[in-house]
């Protein structure tokens, strides 16, 4: 096969060119099975922060974003309820005053 052959028919890999122009819409990663499910690694330079993520299809591409903090409601939703019974506290009422 003839260098021109050869060049047209390799594909990018680490260490193959410059990534920019040889893949300018994102860097090529391999997908893998993990069980039943489809799986690929995310590059370091594409760590997303946080444990969670959103993902979701766009057309014929597949966005990944990190997921929003939870709101203080969701964090108290999960929360168990106390099963203690806390002393009374006495409460007054506060002194009136002349306006």
């Amino acid at each position: 096969m003839a260098y021109a052959d050869a060049a047209r028919h390799a594909r990018w890999m680490p260490g193959n060119g410059d990534a920019e122009t040889m893949n300018p819409s994102g860097r090529h990663v391999r997908l893998f099975r993990n069980g039943r499910n489809q799986a690929v690694r995310i590059p370091r330079e594409f760590e997303l922060p946080g444990d969670d993520a959103i993902m979701r299809k766009e057309g014929g591409k597949l966005i990944i974003e990190p997921a929003p903090p939870r709101s203080l409601l969701a964090v108290l939703a999960t929360l168990v309820p106390l099963e203690e019974d806390f002393p009374s506290i006495p409460d007054p009422l506060p002194p009136d005053i002349q306006l």
